[in-house]
């Protein structure tokens, strides 16, 4: 069955539900499921109340690079906008003193703006701080309209990536089962919408190369050091699979595009070695990487539009739950660097979405950073087709008749 939006029953979100107690991030529900929109419908009606309170003020400049310890004016004006947007308790703001419990409200506000919890005001928690509450109301509204235009069913196991966080959810009935750290396409070369099933697992994969990565990226590398292919472990190929003598190509010219390249199974493979595949109209898949260091950024957007997925093989081996492939078997095969193929008879559906604003299950108002500009306007590049269970969602009602005028027409 086909989910519609504005059908699902009203769910009351108390627009304060958030604490700032210093906590692990639980699993709970994933931020995409068949309750975020009505939820995040209450999430802008507070935020619109708010707003006609006439918001928050702007910061100081002299909140950047406040941490534990300080004291003065620019604490205190950082205090009451923590207690404005929920971070912190009203009676945190009784001095003007950097204290722990700041602290933990800084930390809160980072947590729901997919940062860094460090607890101090760097340069991306400043950004962050600055944007006013008619863009954080705008991020909402966006996403709503994306959430409803969305095709999915729900099944009972999925996998959704959310790409403005880089974060993938493995959800099984409801809940979120993992969830991964990911990077995701940088500007120039997005990740897309994608609605598909993970059919098949990879180990130890090959690598051909994308034409348009040859062209902007490898060609100019090839030309600077005629060994780049060796040192790689990559060979190229000319119509008909015949491999080449990669000093027999012009680099620089139209030929290159006329040769592909495939790169060796390997530690060094830039899909790792392992690739969740699923069939889709943009070629784009989950894979590992051999730069493990990326995870640990919380600004992951540094791929040609596939998504690398931290810990992949936990994530291969809960969508082979039930089989007599675990994930002992999956780093034992890895190891002996084996090629397989391992078909999965019962796919796992997947979903790729573009989610700026929304609210959690727990209460927490979550927002990332448009890196694409969707919520400028600039239109997503989604796939028109069916949804993974064959049904063709419908359009339900205008927005509008939920949650009034759009912020842009205020």
């Amino acid at each position: 069955m086909m989910f519609q939006w504005f059908r699902l029953p009203v769910l009351i979100l108390a627009f304060c539900a958030s604490s700032a107690a210093a906590r692990a991030e639980p699993l709970g529900e994933p931020a995409f499921s068949p309750v975020t929109y009505q939820r995040t419908v209450w999430a802008y009606e507070g935020y619109r109340a708010l707003y006609e309170k006439g918001g928050w003020p702007d910061l100081p400049a002299s909140v950047a690079g406040l941490m534990e310890g300080a004291e003065g004016p620019a604490v205190a004006a950082l205090k009451q906008r923590l207690i404005l947007m929920r971070d912190m308790a009203p009676d945190a703001a009784e001095n003007d003193l950097f204290d722990q419990g700041t602290r933990e409200g800084v930390r809160h506000f980072q947590r729901r703006h997919g940062l860094n919890p460090s607890g101090k005001i760097g340069e991306r928690t400043l950004r962050a701080l600055a944007v006013p509450i008619d863009m954080r109301l705008k991020q909402m509204w966006m996403t709503l309209e994306r959430m409803r235009q969305t095709h999915f069913s729900f099944p009972e196991r999925y996998i959704v990536l959310n790409i403005p966080g880089a974060t993938i959810e493995a959800v099984d009935h409801g809940q979120t089962a993992r969830r991964h750290v990911a990077v995701v396409g940088r500007p120039d070369r997005q990740s897309p919408l994608v609605s598909s099933r993970l059919a098949t697992i990879n180990l130890n994969p090959t690598w051909t190369v994308p034409t348009s990565i040859i062209r902007n990226d490898l060609g100019p590398k090839i030309q600077a050091d005629p060994l780049f292919l060796q040192k790689h472990g990559m060979h190229v190929f000319g119509p008909g699979g015949i491999e080449l003598d990669p000093a027999s190509v012009d680099w620089s010219g139209r030929t290159r595009l006329n040769v592909s390249i495939r790169q060796d199974p390997g530690p060094a493979n830039s899909l790792g070695r392992l690739r969740l595949d699923m069939p889709n109209i943009h070629a784009v898949y989950m894979h590992d990487t051999p730069q493990r260091d990326l995870f640990r950024s919380d600004a992951r957007f540094h791929s040609s539009g596939c998504a690398r997925v931290e810990d992949v093989v936990g994530l291969a081996a809960w969508a082979l739950e039930g089989t007599d492939w675990n994930r002992a078997r999956l780093e034992g095969e890895i190891a002996s660097g084996s090629r397989i193929d391992i078909r999965l008879a019962k796919p796992v559906p997947v979903i790729w979405v573009y989610l700026t604003g929304w609210a959690a299950a727990d209460g927490t108002i979550q927002f990332r950073e448009d890196i694409y500009g969707f919520d400028e306007g600039r239109a997503p590049q989604a796939e028109a087709e069916k949804d993974v269970t064959g049904s063709i969602n419908q359009r339900p009602a205008g927005i509008a008749d939920l949650i009034g005028a759009s912020p842009a027409r205020r």
